[in-house]
């Protein structure tokens, strides 16, 4: 089974609208027989997002530091819950654990995540797909400002091409079916 690490938010964000891109990837998720790898946290979109897998029988593998299982927030009906000491390992272990990688709406977690897998792939660490999915224009800032970092000689055309960006759930699907 193939995997896909999701970054996304651990809050719900205004509305329902974020829940529901979250619902609707799991149900995605489940449909393409693709596994979830994310932080391992029962609220927000991360929330909505593993409970749309686990209610169509997906697999999902939840990574999250023992800080937050302190907190409260870990995902208690994850068959595959593993709780690492640290961020950077949390990272890591998602990272080991995917075969893609894909950014949804969320704060800064998620743009840590996203920056720190797209720097690996810089580097040479990776060539896992690197998916952004600019939901409602979400990221458009985002997607100008690493324009803004070519532009200006701070990245590459070739590293700016590391992110796909991607407009909604049916290009994700095109995507997940090439892989």
């Amino acid at each position: 089974m193939r995997k896909l690490a999701v970054f996304c938010g651990s809050s719900t964000g205004r509305g329902e609208l974020y829940l529901k891109l979250g619902s609707d990837l799991g149900h995605l998720l489940t449909k393409k027989n693709w596994g979830l790898v994310y932080g391992g946290a029962s609220v927000g979109v991360m929330g909505a997002m593993a409970d749309a897998l686990l209610e169509n029988k997906g697999r999902v593998w939840g990574v999250i530091p023992q800080s937050l299982v302190d907190w409260e927030v870990a995902h208690e009906n994850l068959e595959e819950l593993e709780v690492v000491d640290s961020m950077h390992q949390r990272k890591q272990r998602m990272y080991d654990l995917s075969d893609a990688f894909l950014a949804i709406p969320g704060g800064m977690g998620t743009l840590d995540e996203l920056c720190e897998i797209i720097t690996w792939a810089q580097l040479k660490h990776h060539k896992k797909p690197i998916y952004l999915l600019n939901f409602n224009g979400f990221f458009d800032q985002l997607i100008g400002h690493f324009q803004h970092c070519e532009k200006e000689g701070f990245l590459s055309k070739e590293h700016l091409k590391l992110i796909q960006c991607l407009n909604n759930l049916d290009d994700l699907e095109l995507e997940l079916d090439k892989q």
